[in-house]
């Protein structure tokens, strides 16, 4: 299939820095006006009083070629003068107080899309429509969709003894992957608010074209998303036309805490860990040359499994790989 003369609708499920590169692989390879992505929201929160959502800001700094490569977050050619300045607050701050916190920095430069995020949301404006506003501000073409405009909270359970020794303490998401730099133990993940929450886009995830499920955390940014009423019955009666691409590689996260999550909540570390997880979702599983051996495997869960390259470590290689997942669908559907 010529990826570049597609018309196809495409969906992509999306969540963190490797969705994000995937999407700008992506835009290169196929019409970005096709191309919906639905965005987790399961890790926004609310810091200084202001409205955050970062994987959303992720996948649109990234496509508006604004990211901070080194980071794989916020912006380039930041400043951090608004944060060097709380310190002068937190030594006034009472013991029993959350104001001014240090530990989740925001730049300079994108604290105006906060701002900007939490006055509309003032002015009683949903989340899908803000994140039309914001990503028409950067001119990303792409539909960039948050999963919900519904407030979810993806909360963690701690396991025992991680944290001053609490046991089954919880936490938000946020806190545990920045402040804790995800390296305590996890008992469970739960999404507060997810049974009153609507999904966003449902119609256009069930008459899509494609959907491809991006190599993001299977638990904690696809997760949510998977959660909402109505997104797993949608991706299991469309089956034939869902790839997914496996962000475990050689057993290991490409970043973040994928791989330890999966095992200290019960799954396999490894590219046939993630096929469990979606056989009943996706028909296709795109893996990692270094995971070729678990090939057979894979098919034996009645998955079409695809061996490249997966680790997005330059556009080109991005670019290859969103070729690689559309064309696997249109010949799978031959």
């Amino acid at each position: 299939m010529n990826a570049e003369k597609s018309s196809l609708s495409v969906v992509v499920l999306a969540g963190g820095v490797g969705a994000a590169r995937f999407l700008s692989g992506l835009a290169q390879v196929h019409s970005p006006k096709l191309t919906t992505a639905l965005v987790n929201t399961g890790d926004d929160t609310v810091l200084h009083g202001l409205n955050i959502s970062p994987d959303i800001d992720t996948v649109i700094y990234t496509l508006a070629h604004a990211i901070d490569p080194q980071r794989g977050w916020g912006l380039t050619n930041e400043s951090w003068r608004a944060m060097e300045s709380l310190q002068r607050y937190a030594k006034v701050r009472p013991a029993d107080s959350v104001a001014a916190p240090e530990w989740f920095n925001l730049g300079d430069q994108d604290l105006a899309t906060h701002f900007y995020r939490t006055a509309r949301r003032s002015e009683g404006a949903d989340a899908w429509q803000i994140t039309r506003e914001i990503s028409a501000a950067w001119s990303i073409e792409q539909q960039i969709v948050p999963m919900t405009n519904q407030v979810v909270s993806t909360v963690v359970e701690l396991a025992q003894d991680c944290i001053a020794g609490k046991t089954g303490e919880q936490i938000g998401f946020q806190e545990y992957f920045v402040k804790y730099k995800h390296d305590v133990a996890v008992r469970s993940v739960r999404f507060v608010g997810i049974e009153n929450a609507k999904p966003n886009a449902l119609s256009q995830l069930a008459t899509a074209d494609a959907v491809v499920i991006a190599p993001s955390n299977p638990i904690v940014s696809i997760g949510p998303i998977r959660a909402l009423n109505g997104v797993d019955t949608t991706l299991g009666k469309i089956r034939d036309r869902v790839v997914a691409i496996s962000p475990i590689v050689g057993g290991h996260a490409i970043k973040g805490p994928a791989d330890r999550m999966l095992k200290e909540l019960g799954h396999e570390s490894s590219a046939l860990g993630v096929a469990r997880m979606y056989s009943s979702i996706a028909s296709t599983l795109i893996i990692d040359d270094v995971d070729a051996s678990l090939k057979p495997a894979i098919e034996s869960l009645g998955m079409r499994c695809i061996v490249t390259n997966t680790i997005m470590s330059e556009p080109k290689i991005s670019a290859a790989l969103a070729r690689t997942a559309l064309a696997s669908l249109k010949d799978h559907q031959k």
